[in-house]
């Protein structure tokens, strides 16, 4: 249970960290990442839903045991980011800076499922 603690604190904290400066930096992301943002609701509506993943990770490093059911859906989170900026990037869709964070992503759905297989041991 302190492993999954641990898992879930760290990948809210990275998540919080990462998400929340970004609500501040639309114009720098078009200019860094042309083309400049053409659907801001697109923008700030996947930070929305990603920070509010990051709560529930913080309630899930409160009671592992009793929230494990929610990995199952925290895993499929981590996997679709991930997964979708490696696919991207291979078709030459998305730069390799986002593939960095999109392996990440995957680390924590590894992590994730760890945790969720730990958690279900007597």
């Amino acid at each position: 249970m302190h492993f999954a603690r641990r898992v879930f604190q760290i990948a809210a904290i990275y998540g919080f960290v990462g998400l929340l400066p970004q609500f501040f930096t639309e114009a720098k992301t078009g200019r860094d990442f042309p083309p400049p943002v053409t659907h801001p609701e697109f923008y700030y509506g996947f930070l929305g839903v990603a920070l509010a993943w990051q709560v529930l990770f913080l309630i899930l490093a409160q009671d592992p045991v009793r929230y494990r059911p929610m990995m199952l859906p925290a895993i499929l989170e981590k996997l679709a980011f991930g997964v979708a900026v490696i696919v991207l990037h291979l078709a030459g869709r998305a730069p390799a800076l986002l593939v960095g964070f999109g392996s990440i992503d995957l680390l924590f759905a590894g992590l994730f499922w760890a945790a969720w297989r730990k958690t279900g041991q007597p």
